[in-house]
C-alpha cells in the first residue's frame, strides 16, 4: 500500500461546492484520494505518511484534454502556412508512409507534452481522418502513455469515403499498397479495443471513433442545407455497424460533426450516433434546431478554439454540455490547455461584441476539468479533487513573478497560469514527475527518437516543400509557386 500526504497548497478542488481551500491537505492512498481538509487536520489525521510539501502551489484536478490527435506532435508545423490544402497534405502522409515505430515515438513525444502542462487524461485519434487498419498503430501510441502513466483514450474507427481506402503498410521498410474495406476498419478498431481497452490498471480505454458521424457530406466543414439533405446508404450502414461494435465492446463513441450533420444523423434515431454516449467535436455553424437536437439526445460537445462559428453559449444557454479540447497539436496548435481554455474565452468575448462577461474564470476551468470529464463519461472517477475518486492531480508552482501575489486562485488559473508552470504530476496516486523532473520516461531519449522518426517521415513522404520559410517583411503570405501535395506511392 502507498500513502502520500500532500500539505500546505492552496486546493481548488471543483467538488460539488466548488470548494477552494487554503493551506489544505489532501491524502492519498494507493490511487484513490481518502481525505481532503486543511493542512492543520490532515497532519493530525495521517501521520506517519510520506509528505510532500506544497507551500506556494497550488493543487488542482488534473488537466482533461478530450480531443486531441495521435501523430500531429511529429508531424507539427509542417503545412502550417497553407490551411486549405493541408488535410490533403497530411492524410496521404499518414495512410502511406508512416511505420509503427511512428506511432511510439509520437505517443511519447505527445505523452511528455501533456504531462508537463498538467494533463492527466487525453484523447488521441489515430491521425487527423481515423486509421485503423493497422492496430499496432494504436497499440504503439497507448504504450507509450502506459509506460509514461498517463491516461489515455484512444480513438480509431472508420475513415470517411470513399469505401474502401487506399493504404500502404511498411513492414521491414518495406511499402505494401493494400485496399481496405470498411468491415476491415471495423474488424481493425476491434482488434485495438480487445488488445488495449481497460489495460494500464484501468488507464487506457478506446473509444470507437468513425471520422464524421455523417460520411456523404462534407467531412472537415460545415454543408449548407441544399446539400445536408437525406442520409445515404453509406451513413446508415457506418451509424449501424458502429453502433452495433460499441453495444458489443461496451464502449463510447466519439466523432467529428459540422452544420448538416447532426441533423441528418437524427433521422436515423435509432442507430444515430447522438447520446450520452457520445461526444461531437468541433460542431461548426450547427442551426438551432440541431442544437435542439443535442440537447433532446443529451450529447456531448467538445470545442477546439477558435472554431468556426461554434455556437458555443447558444448550445450550453440550451443545456447542451460543452467542454474544451486542445484538437493538438497540428499545424499549430499545443496540448497546454490553460493557454488552449483562454483563447476559448477570448474568442467568445470578441464574438460577441467584446462581452467580457462571457465564459468566467470558474465556468472556464470546470470546461477543462469536470465538463471535460463528463463528456467521456468518466466524471464518477476524476475530474475533481473528492474524497474516493482517483488521485489525478496537477500541482502548481505559484512562486512565479507573472504568479504574485498569490491570490484569486482561479482567475490566476484562467488569466496567468501556463502548462510550464506545473511542477508536479500525480496520476492514479503515482507520482509521475516532480519538481518539474520526469520521473517515468527518459526525456532526452524520448525526443531523441521522436526528431528522428519525425525526420525519416518527412523524407519518405517529401514533406519539404510544406516546410515553407517564415515569410519576412511580408504584410501577407504570398507563394512563388504553387503548393505540392504528397501523391500516394505507386507499387506494382
Amino acid at each position: 500500500m502507498s500513502e502520500l500526504l500532500l500539505l500546505h497548497g492552496t486546493i481548488v478542488t471543483v467538488d460539488g461546492t466548488r470548494r477552494i481551500i487554503e493551506d489544505g491537505g489532501l491524502a492519498i492512498v494507493d490511487d484513490r484520494i481518502v481525505d481532503i481538509g486543511t493542512a492543520a487536520e490532515l497532519a493530525q489525521r495521517h501521520e506517519g505518511k510520506k509528505v510532500l510539501d506544497c507551500k506556494g502551489k497550488m493543487l488542482i484536478p488534473g488537466l482533461i484534454d478530450a480531443h486531441g490527435h495521435a501523430g500531429h506532435a511529429l508531424i507539427r508545423s509542417i503545412g502550417a502556412d497553407t490551411n486549405a490544402l493541408w488535410m490533403r497534405i497530411v492524410t496521404p502522409a499518414y495512410y502511406h508512409y508512416v511505420t509503427r515505430d511512428y506511432w511510439y515515438a509520437d505517443g511519447l513525444v505527445s505523452g511528455l507534452e501533456r504531462l508537463r502542462a498538467g494533463v492527466t487524461t487525453g484523447a488521441s485519434i489515430i491521425t487527423s481522418m481515423p486509421r485503423s487498419d493497422d492496430p499496432a498503430f494504436a497499440i504503439n501510441h497507448a504504450r507509450a502513455y502506459d509506460e509514461i502513466g498517463l491516461r489515455e483514450i484512444v480513438c480509431v474507427g472508420p475513415a470517411g469515403l470513399p469505401w474502401p481506402q487506399t493504404v500502404t503498410r511498411w513492414e521491414s521498410g518495406q511499402p505494401e499498397r493494400r485496399q481496405i474495406s470498411f468491415e476491415e476498419m471495423i474488424e481493425g478498431a476491434e482488434a485495438v479495443i480487445d488488445a488495449v481497452n481497460g489495460s494500464g490498471d484501468g488507464r487506457i480505454n478506446v473509444f470507437l471513433t468513425p471520422f464524421t458521424i455523417v460520411p456523404s457530406v462534407e467531412p472537415s466543414n460545415a454543408s449548407s442545407p441544399d446539400m445536408a439533405v437525406n442520409l445515404t446508404a453509406d451513413d446508415r450502414m457506418q451509424a449501424r455497424r458502429v453502433r452495433e461494435t460499441a453495444r458489443k465492446w461496451g464502449v463510447r463513441i466519439h466523432s467529428d460533426a459540422f452544420a448538416g450533420q447532426i441533423r441528418m444523423a437524427f433521422q436515423d434515431k435509432e442507430n444515430a450516433l447522438l447520446g450520452p454516449d457520445v461526444h461531437l467535436q468541433h460542431c461548426w455553424g450547427i442551426s438551432h434546431e440541431e442544437i435542439d437536437i443535442l440537447a433532446e439526445t443529451g450529447t456531448f460537445v467538445t470545442h477546439a478554439p477558435p472554431g468556426r462559428s461554434t455556437p458555443i453559449m447558444d448550445m450550453m444557454a440550451r443545456g447542451v454540455p460543452v467542454a474544451i479540447t486542445s484538437d493538438g497539436a497540428a499545424p499549430s496548435r499545443h496540448f497546454d490547455m490553460f493557454q488552449v481554455a483562454r483563447i476559448a474565452q477570448q474568442t467568445q468575448h470578441i464574438l460577441h461584441n467584446h462581452d467580457r462577461y462571457l465564459l468566467p474564470p470558474g465556468k472556464l476551468f470546470e470546461m477543462i476539468t469536470i465538463d471535460a470529464a463528463r463528456a467521456i463519461g468518466m466524471d464518477h472517477e476524476i475530474g475533481s479533487l473528492e474524497i474516493g475518486k482517483k488521485a489525478d492531480i496537477a500541482v502548481i508552482d505559484m512562486r512565479k513573478p507573472h504568479l504574485t501575489p498569490n491570490w484569486m486562485p482561479v482567475h490566476r488559473l484562467a488569466h496567468q497560469v501556463l502548462g510550464s508552470d506545473v511542477d508536479t504530476v500525480i496520476v492514479d496516486g503515482k507520482v509521475l514527475m516532480e519538481g518539474g523532473r520526469v520521473l517515468t520516461a527518459d526525456v532526452q531519449s524520448a525526443l531523441d527518437e521522436g526528431e528522428k522518426e519525425a525526420r525519416a517521415l518527412v523524407e519518405r513522404a517529401g514533406l519539404q516543400d510544406h516546410m515553407h520559410e517564415p515569410g519576412w517583411g511580408k504584410l501577407h503570405r504570398t507563394f512563388e509557386k504553387p503548393v505540392i501535395t504528397p501523391v500516394p506511392p505507386q507499387y506494382d
